[in-house]
């Protein structure tokens, strides 16, 4: 019974600081528990407020087959108006990932707006990568997306 309990507690201490690396099979990351897109985060105010920001129940949007939070009426409104514009590319996939050929969710914590366009990474060193070079990994990325948002679920 104590090896069960200190193997549980290294394993505490090691899993969280583990990379995630799933995949996923939407055309818009979304959270399959909450539903939500890019995880609650609202993505006018990376164009607003140039920060990462919480968006509120109150003030939700479907597009795209996903629900979007927003943290007021005005961000709801413009992202209703102007999905393209205000929601992130690739369906908020990491860029740098789909360079290599793979889906991998963008974490909504680490972001760029780059050309007016709002870009995720799963983690802050494809972020800045992608910082150094966006012209490169765009073209790239551009270039292997259709097919592989082809092979992601409706």
């Amino acid at each position: 019974m104590a090896f069960f309990g200190l193997l549980a507690g290294i394993l505490a201490a090691v899993w969280p600081s583990l990379p995630v690396e799933a995949t996923t099979t939407e055309r818009v990351v979304t959270n399959r528990y909450s539903g939500l897109a890019i995880e609650g985060f609202d993505p006018v105010a990376y164009f607003t407020d140039a920060a990462a920001t919480q968006g509120r129940p109150e003030f939700e949007a479907a597009e795209s087959g996903v629900v979007w939070r927003f943290r007021n009426e005005g961000n709801r409104a413009s992202f209703v108006a102007h999905p393209e514009i205000y929601g992130p590319q690739f369906g908020g996939y990491d860029p740098t990932d789909l360079v290599r050929g793979v889906t991998c969710a963008g974490n909504p914590r680490f972001w760029a707006v780059v050309g007016n366009r709002l870009y995720l990474f799963n983690r802050e060193r494809s972020r800045d990568a992608f910082a150094a070079d966006p012209a490169r990994f765009l073209k790239e990325a551009a270039a292997r997306w259709p097919e592989l948002e082809d092979n992601l679920a409706q």
